[in-house]
């Protein structure tokens, strides 16, 4: 008997590697793959699954905490990688995954609705220094989830396509203070905070405020920077914000936080 919705984790969400698991009665897909192949697998493992079952790996762009894995996974288990055709010629160019077969190779273009199985995934850009970054939306039985990290703002574009979804995981990379104060070098620190960098705390906290809906029951935190954030500073900053901004936190959602090298739960929505 098939199940309403379907269920998801974040493997791994930080500034040293992502990956997002999610599945369906009919599929099993992998969004990123930025850490080794065989921490992936130990990763799967954790939520009871392995990369044998995996059908495709959807990839949002072509930064190494992001692919790492890819080429690895893809040619031991067959799998089908997904990009759109700038990220593609970036890794090409770079030689970034080693060689795929040609049939393993697809294209998913930015601002498109790919239908997979059961499962539909939208595609958006984002505001990234990589040759054409995107997250996506997935949704299926009117249950929605939205990935968004890896931007240095939110347009109001952006914020119109992920209103309302039922679960998020939304970038709470820095805490402005820390990373100016910091050890890294002025140009790194410039390029964090400039539009095409990552979201702070307080960005993550505000695109929330701007999108939260009804339907929204969990807002994850992702890719925290080891150095420039401390985890319960994030939590603290965005449970704070969407408070002061009237909404009910630990009544109407949760919120969460992910793990760099920890599986979040198997989790149905």
């Amino acid at each position: 008997m098939s199940q309403e919705g379907f269920h998801y984790s974040i493997l791994a969400s930080g500034s040293s590697g992502n990956s997002f698991y999610i599945e369906t009665d009919q599929k099993k897909i992998l969004v990123d793959a930025g850490l080794s192949g065989k921490k992936i697998t130990n990763l799967l493992a954790e939520i009871g699954r392995q990369p044998e079952d995996l059908d495709a790996i959807l990839v949002t762009h072509e930064h190494k905490d992001h692919i790492h894995g890819v080429g690895v996974l893809a040619r031991k288990y067959g799998l089908e990688v997904y990009a759109n055709q700038k990220t593609w010629e970036a890794i090409d160019s770079h030689q970034m995954i080693g060689n795929l077969a040609s049939e393993q190779k697809r294209v998913f273009e930015r601002d498109k609705v790919l239908t997979f199985g059961d499962l539909d995934i939208e595609s958006f850009g984002v505001s990234h220094d990589a040759a054409d970054p995107q997250f996506y939306r997935f949704m299926k039985d009117g249950k929605c989830f939205v990935m968004l990290t890896d931007t240095g703002y939110v347009s109001d574009r952006m914020a119109g396509i992920i209103a309302n979804a039922d679960g998020y995981l939304i970038e709470s990379n820095h805490d402005v203070q820390i990373l100016r104060s910091g050890a890294y070098p002025w140009r790194l620190k410039q390029r964090i905070l400039s539009d095409k960098g990552h979201l702070s705390n307080d960005d993550g906290a505000e695109t929330m405020i701007r999108t939260i809906g009804n339907r929204t029951k969990k807002i994850y935190l992702g890719h925290l920077s080891k150095e420039n954030n401390i985890k319960e500073l994030a939590h603290m900053t965005m449970e704070n914000d969407l408070a002061r901004a009237d909404f009910g936190v630990g009544h109407d959602f949760q919120v969460l936080d992910t793990s760099p090298d920890e599986a979040t739960p198997l989790t149905r929505i």
